[in-house]
């Protein structure tokens, strides 16, 4: 049990005994002590004083006067202004040292066959466009809180959904049809879904121009949006594709497949995977049937155009579409379809859904409609809603080709990160083939890191710039600070010492030793508060306290160069276990730390 349960338990029982009244231990208020304050935890009193009928001061040498006389684990107390700083005892913390290096999983929580089930869905990309900036953030986020889940005990599946139908599909078909003269990556060298959104950006220069030619002879910008040739030829497409004709669907395969491959590539080198993969072509019409099952048994109703609708003006939203009158489905039918083949497929007890904070609404909205259809899950149903990124000169438009693309980001990056190695001489004596992996590890460990540590529902500003620095609040110095205890773990090894508990829990450490193990010790209660408040900003942010509390303490004391054996053994298993925890820290948002740098 870890202090601070311990404390608060013991408290609750001082407070019976000492005034005879009943108190929930969990209602105990405990603080990390201020650091200019002698301690290691402090106990908020004033709830106690409408019980002890004393002042804060007295109630609170009332208390600690119990915890030193209970507690084995105290030390010594002091009263400040009404708080009751409790010194704990240096062997604790010795101890919970110990535990934490002896224990492989430390932080995390095993799930069983019985854990509850939940899926994890990002990504969630378009076929008419490659992945970029804000697909970067969603994969990243996503992922990352998978693993936070699995690190809570939660059985995770991690799924995708691929747009892969619609008008917008239709437009880079109809444009590789008209200008495309028989390219593909093959014959081109251009990754399969770069291609496509190339095509994607020629179909909105040449929509462009005919509206205007449009708008020059008469037209009004509505009629000329409505009548322009290429719009038209993308709605035929549509049609037919909607009609199952032969040719148009094999158009859409080939070029659909061009950007599966190249999504492929992306996804790989971001680090980030999938469980299943859901496409909305086989998505659409099952929640057609949904919908016109809801509306046989009165959940929704039809109006006279035929059109299907859900009220939801008792649940204080409007009433919602859900087939057009043609019998065509919306985006929200879509996702009850999708809802349905996720049903089937796994015994879900709870569904998030990673997807920018501008759907909100949507999300709100499908929640209820899946309760109606009477999917257990429906009403639990988690968004997690993120803010946008953008870049120093504005947001990104796909359709003006005016996005930054997440190959081309990933490649800058490790350009970047080369530059800067080789000035800083970090990577001296390297092979070629270790340099290259080495440069890949910390451009995408900058890059990652600078995206996680930002709370997700904030918007962000992304410089590429900042977020490769080997100082500060960033990816590259945390694994620094990794490889900088891999070395002196190395050091130690070639002369024959490794880490272990054979050191005398009686020894005396200093300040920083013990703020240290304080850390260490709270990894666990982090690792859950992350998953918690689905945010692996709180895991970034305490890999990077840390790292920062790691820092001071080998500035001032020596490590292998410690005379005293006993401590030296104490050290080298302190640097240890903070070797193990940035690791995993950084692993649950899919960071890799080098072993060199």
């Amino acid at each position: 049990m870890f202090i601070e349960q311990i404390i608060k338990e013991k408290v609750a029982l001082a407070i019976q005994q000492l005034y005879g009244q009943e108190f929930d231990p969990q209602n105990v208020q405990i603080q990390n002590t201020r650091k200019d304050v002698e301690g290691d935890l402090t106990v908020v009193v004033f709830p106690f004083l409408r019980i002890s009928k004393k002042s804060p001061e007295q109630t609170a040498n009332d208390l600690g006067g119990f915890l030193q006389e209970q507690v084995t684990e105290v030390d010594a107390y002091s009263v400040i202004k009404g708080f009751l700083n409790v010194t704990v005892s240096t062997s604790y913390w010795i101890n919970q040292l110990a535990d934490a290096f002896q224990n492989p999983t430390f932080g995390f929580e095993q799930a069983t066959e019985d854990s509850p089930l939940v899926m994890v869905e990002y990504s969630s990309p378009n076929t008419n466009k490659p992945l970029h900036l804000g697909h970067i953030r969603n994969n990243l986020l996503g992922y990352s809180l998978g693993e936070l889940l699995k690190a809570n005990g939660k059985n995770v599946v991690k799924t995708n959904i691929v747009n892969d139908r619609g008008i917008h599909i239709c437009k880079s078909m109809y444009a590789w049809q008209q200008w495309g003269e028989g390219k593909t990556p093959g014959n081109t060298g251009i990754k399969g879904d770069h291609l496509v959104g190339d095509f994607y950006v020629l179909f909105d220069k040449h929509y462009k121009a005919e509206i205007e030619e449009l708008v020059a002879k008469g037209a009004s910008k509505e009629e000329a949006e409505q009548q322009a040739p290429s719009i038209v030829a993308a709605r035929e497409l549509l049609r037919k594709w909607e009609a199952k004709d032969h040719e148009t669907i094999e158009l859409w395969s080939m070029m659909n497949q061009w950007v599966y491959d190249g999504f492929d590539v992306t996804y790989k080198e971001m680090g980030v995977d999938f469980d299943k993969i859901y496409y909305e072509s086989e998505t659409y019409l099952v929640g057609r049937d949904e919908v016109l099952r809801g509306l046989k048994e009165g959940t929704f109703v039809q109006r006279e155009d035929s059109s299907v609708w859900a009220d939801l003006t008792e649940e204080g939203l409007d009433q919602k579409i859900l087939l057009r009158s043609d019998g065509t489905s919306v985006y929200m039918t879509q996702d009850i379809g999708t809802a349905k083949l996720r049903f089937d497929d796994f015994k879900i007890d709870k569904m998030v859904y990673v997807v920018g904070n501008e759907q909100d609404y949507h999300f709100k909205v499908l929640s209820i409609l899946l309760d109606k259809l009477g999917y257990s899950w429906g009403k639990g149903l988690h968004h997690f809603s993120y803010g946008m990124v953008e870049l120093p000169h504005g947001k990104m438009k796909s359709r003006e080709g005016t996005v930054v693309d997440a190959d081309d980001l990933m490649a800058e990056m490790i350009e970047v990160a080369r530059k800067t190695s080789e000035e800083l001489g970090k990577l001296d004596g390297y092979t070629e083939e270790e340099a290259i992996e080495t440069y890949k590890t910390i451009a995408l460990g900058a890059l990652k890191y600078f995206i996680l540590k930002v709370d997700p529902k904030k918007n962000m500003l992304f410089n590429p710039e900042e977020s490769i620095d080997f100082n500060g609040n960033t990816g590259p110095f945390i694994q620094y600070t990794y490889a900088r205890i891999r070395s002196v773990l190395r050091k130690a090894a070639e002369k024959g010492i490794e880490p272990a508990v054979n050191f005398d829990s009686s020894l005396t450490i200093s300040e920083k030793e013990t703020e240290l193990i304080k850390t260490i010790s709270l990894y666990p209660a982090t690792v859950s508060e992350a998953a918690e408040a689905y945010s692996p900003a709180v895991i970034a942010n305490y890999v990077y306290n840390l790292v920062k509390e790691f820092n001071q303490f080998y500035h001032d004391h020596s490590i292998l160069n410690e005379e005293d054996e006993n401590v030296r053994k104490f050290r080298l298993v302190l640097s240890a276990n903070v070797a193990k925890i940035v690791k995993s820290g950084m692993g649950l948002m899919g960071i890799s730390v080098p072993e060199r740098m």
